[in-house]
């Protein structure tokens, strides 16, 4: 016999297609627009946090549009449901902002939420003002926008960036000029340090902080939450996969929903952006979302993953003095998540060649003297990750 049902993967793909009109979001405010939904549908209901002292509500999941390059995928999240999502000015050479821009035209400001990000280059140059002013006016054209909800300084690596007036007080301008509701940074390092240093500053409304459960410092990193959310600092995760594999050679897929919904476990964080670039990953965060309570057997497969080599990087950052070159290791290692873990090596080669990274980093180095506190074999990662450089951009995934 026939089967004529349609299941809620079909359902989602055929309405990003379609845009079905009875799916569009309604010209409600981003903390209302959750909860408007769930009254007619509970079971679809995704749990919202305030992002601190914003007051704003988002649901515990938002999108990372990073690696996504697919507008349906992007139409499926927010029929879903889902209205926070994460760029920056940098990802896809901007023509991640360009599809988010295009796809958001015409549609309720107030119905989506966008956070975007700008590097520093940190320490600052003379023109470093002038430098971020262009490229977030650029950002908002590519956009199609006049302001972003966040605005985040990208990758801050250490307590002096936080700090920094210089970039506070521009920061803090852009703001006033109505061009960011709210400011922030994100940061892969010296999560604690880097938070405690928000906290104290007064300056930041916003953090992106990786937060998963192979941090070896989590309970440290997780004080540092609590202390910057009770004075207000909302509080993003990224990184919650760990490289999106369960196993240093990238063949088996994580437990998307176990990763998530451990970082949910803890009340201060407000949402999570997981990077899904399908239909399938989408299904699956967003059944993590509805059912945010992790179980015992996820606890269990979570536990058995911890002391495992696998793809994340603590970027602690004991390899680099141990490095006869000095090499930013912790980025380097990240890139080689971005190809391995990911599968996207275009993302690994915008990220080596922000570093300026040659294609023999370790050319004339007779043996490694990097011992990583991980059991990364580091030589051998850096060996199988930089030959991206010498593949034409237009081949790459």
């Amino acid at each position: 016999m026939e089967n004529n049902t349609m299941n809620r993967r079909d359902f989602l793909r055929i309405s990003a297609l379609l845009g079905a009109g009875t799916l569009v979001a309604p010209t409600t405010l981003a903390s209302s627009l959750g909860k408007a939904r769930d009254e007619d549908d509970n079971v679809n209901a995704i749990p919202r946090r305030v992002l601190g002292k914003t007051g704003v509500e988002l649901p515990i999941l938002s999108m990372g549009v990073m690696r996504a390059d697919n507008p349906n995928l992007l139409r499926a999240a927010y029929n879903a449901g889902i209205f926070h999502f994460d760029t920056a000015h940098g990802y896809q050479n901007g023509r991640n902002e360009e599809m988010i821009g295009n796809f958001f035209q015409g549609k309720p400001r107030e119905s989506f939420f966008i956070a975007t990000k700008i590097k520093s280059n940190y320490p600052t140059r003379d023109n470093f003002e002038e430098d971020l002013n262009e490229k977030l006016d650029l950002s908002l054209k590519r956009l199609k926008m006049e302001r972003v909800d966040v605005l985040y300084m990208h990758a801050f690596a250490g307590v002096s960036e936080v700090v920094d007036g210089r970039i506070i007080a521009a920061m803090k301008k852009i703001k006033e000029e109505g061009r960011a509701r709210f400011i922030g940074f994100s940061t892969h390092a010296h999560k604690p340090e880097m938070l405690d240093a928000a906290t104290e500053s007064g300056a930041y409304d916003v953090v992106l902080v990786s937060y998963n459960f192979k941090l070896r410092n989590a309970a440290e990193t997780a004080a540092a939450i609590e202390r910057a959310a009770r004075a207000g600092i909302g509080i993003v995760a990224m990184k919650t996969m760990t490289g999106g594999r369960e196993d240093a050679a990238g063949e088996k897929k994580i437990n998307a929903r176990a990763c998530l919904k451990w970082a949910w476990q803890n009340e201060h964080v407000t949402t999570a952006i997981p990077g899904f670039t399908n239909f399938d990953e989408l299904d699956e965060c967003l059944a993590a979302g509805r059912d945010p309570g992790i179980s015992p057997d996820e606890e269990r497969y979570l536990a058995d993953l911890r002391d495992r080599e696998m793809m994340f990087c603590q970027q602690c950052e004991t390899c680099i003095p141990r490095c006869s070159k000095r090499l930013p290791i912790p980025d380097i290692m990240r890139a080689y998540m971005y190809a391995y873990g990911y599968k996207q090596a275009s993302l690994s080669r915008e990220t080596l060649e922000e570093l300026s990274i040659a294609g023999n980093a370790c050319e004339g180095c007779a043996g490694c003297t990097v011992k990583c506190p991980a059991g990364f074999d580091v030589a051998r990662k850096i060996a199988a990750v930089t030959p991206v450089l010498n593949v034409p951009a237009e081949l790459l995934t």
